[in-house]
C-alpha cells in the first residue's frame, strides 16, 4: 500500500485542528479551548475528505473508480456538515432554552454544523495538504 493514502488524512487532521484552534483563539481574543470540537473554520471533515479525493485524483486520475467513491463520500460528508449538523445544533439550542431553569440539565453544544465559508476553507486546506504530501512523498512510497 502507498503510505501517502494513510498519511494524508492523519496529516490533514493534525494540521486543521491546531489551525482551527488558533483561528478561533484570535477571533475570540482568548484561548478557545471551549470551542474545540465540531464546527468552526476550517471544517475538519471537509478537509479530510477533500485531501483524500485530491490525492486519489493526483495519483490515479479522475477516471479511477476510487476517485468516484472519494467524491461521493466527500459530498455526503459536506452535506451532513452543512445541513444535518446545523439542524442538530438548532435542536440543541431549543432544548437548552426549554430546560434553562433546570439546575441538573447538562448544557447541549449548540454550535455543531459548518457554514459554507467554513466548508470552503476546509476544502482548500485539504486540497493544499494533499498537493503537499504528493509533492513530498512522490509516487510509490
Amino acid at each position: 500500500m502507498d503510505i501517502a493514502y494513510l498519511v494524508t488524512p492523519l496529516v490533514t487532521w493534525t494540521v486543521v485542528g491546531p489551525l482551527k484552534f488558533l483561528i478561533n483563539s484570535i477571533r475570540t481574543r482568548q484561548w478557545a479551548f471551549g470551542l474545540i470540537g465540531n464546527g468552526g473554520f476550517p471544517s475538519n471533515h471537509s478537509s479530510v475528505v477533500s485531501s483524500m479525493a485530491t490525492l486519489i485524483a493526483l495519483r490515479e486520475g479522475i477516471s479511477a473508480p476510487a476517485f468516484g467513491v472519494a467524491i461521493t463520500l466527500a459530498f455526503i460528508v459536506i452535506i451532513d456538515a452543512n445541513s444535518l449538523r446545523q439542524h442538530v445544533g438548532k435542536q440543541a439550542a431549543a432544548i437548552n432554552r426549554l430546560v434553562k431553569d433546570d439546575g441538573g440539565h447538562r448544557w447541549l453544544r449548540e454550535r455543531m454544523g459548518h457554514t459554507l465559508v467554513e466548508i470552503c476553507g476546509g476544502l482548500c486546506t485539504g486540497i493544499a495538504v494533499a498537493f503537499g504530501i504528493n509533492a513530498v512523498l512522490g509516487h510509490g512510497w
